[in-house]
């Protein structure tokens, strides 16, 4: 397949190597000139301007956004809507609102645009080695495009879930139970880190990773964070919500569901007068799988 892609940050170009990687030919837009010129360098074909992007696709293009949520992908859909015909496929592969991917969906299909939304995890490292996909939309464009997700994905790790919105809906409430998930971490390691033994915390977070009943993804995470507390020391302990935290909050009182672990996971993201050690390991785990920003004190 030909793949149009916007959105060359590090989840998206991770996507794009991934992509080449199983034999899909990909072009990248962005605006940026110097940009370009980088992803060139990398081996990839890159244009600045919408109409050399979309003229270098199939007939019936194949578009992945890889952009921040909100007015960006509103921005980039009209951006790309001169150029779009019936039978094209818009994919947004970020961490849309599940609402706002209903309405852009029924906008797209009254011009005969198919519009999936993919809610897309597994940090950088799983964008370039295999991701895990949760898909929305039109049937029809999910079973055409089935092959792509297939060599994206690691094993087992792309599903459909159902009309417009089920992709981010589920993508939302995985990264609500992330949020939690990594508040527990942090706090255990905080009270490990202060307790009289003088523990070695990613020699525990290793062996924690190796067999236990809280292995996995994160906990490995925490063991690559961990390799230096002096550093992590060093960072100001304040952890950004993404959003996707609050709007499973809102979800679970609109169906007043409890979810208080992870309300409370998203009140302690805001609670950032807090200095605590695992604050400051929180941040620096987001930064080891996702790449955000972790920020130094000065």
């Amino acid at each position: 397949m030909k793949i149009g892609l916007i959105g060359a940050g590090k989840m998206g170009i991770g996507l794009a190597k991934n992509m080449i990687r199983h034999g899909h030919d990909v072009v990248v837009l962005t605006r940026a000139a110097r940009r370009a010129e980088e992803l060139q360098l990398e081996g990839l074909e890159a244009v600045t301007n919408t109409g050399a992007f979309v003229q270098q696709l199939d007939p019936s293009k194949i578009i992945w956004m890889m952009v921040p949520a909100g007015d960006a992908v509103d921005d980039t859909i009209d951006l790309l809507l001169p150029h779009l015909k019936g039978g094209d496929v818009v994919i947004d592969g970020g961490n849309s609102h599940f609402e706002d991917s209903v309405s852009r969906s029924e906008f797209l299909a009254s011009r005969g645009i198919d519009y999936l939304d993919v809610g897309t995890s597994g940090g950088t490292e799983g964008a370039l080695n295999g991701a895990c996909l949760m898909i929305g939309g039109s049937r029809e464009a999910y079973v055409r495009l089935e092959p792509l997700f297939s060599d994206l994905a690691v094993e087992g790790g792309y599903g459909y879930f159902g009309r417009s919105g089920a992709g981010h809906y589920v993508k939302m409430v995985h990264n609500g139970i992330e949020y939690a998930m990594m508040q527990a971490i942090s706090e255990g390691f905080e009270l490990l880190k202060k307790s009289e033994y003088g523990f070695d915390l990613q020699k525990i977070a290793k062996v924690y990773d190796q067999g236990s009943i809280i292995e996995g993804f994160l906990m490995g995470t925490t063991a690559r964070a961990l390799k230096s507390t002096e550093e992590i020391e060093s960072l100001l302990p304040v952890v950004k919500s993404s959003g996707e935290g609050l709007w499973t909050v809102e979800e679970a009182l609109r169906l007043k569901v409890p979810v208080e672990t992870i309300a409370l996971s998203l009140f302690k993201r805001y609670a950032t007068e807090s200095q605590g050690f695992g604050a400051k390991l929180l941040s620096r785990m987001r930064y080891e799988f996702g790449g955000h920003e972790a920020r130094k004190e000065e």
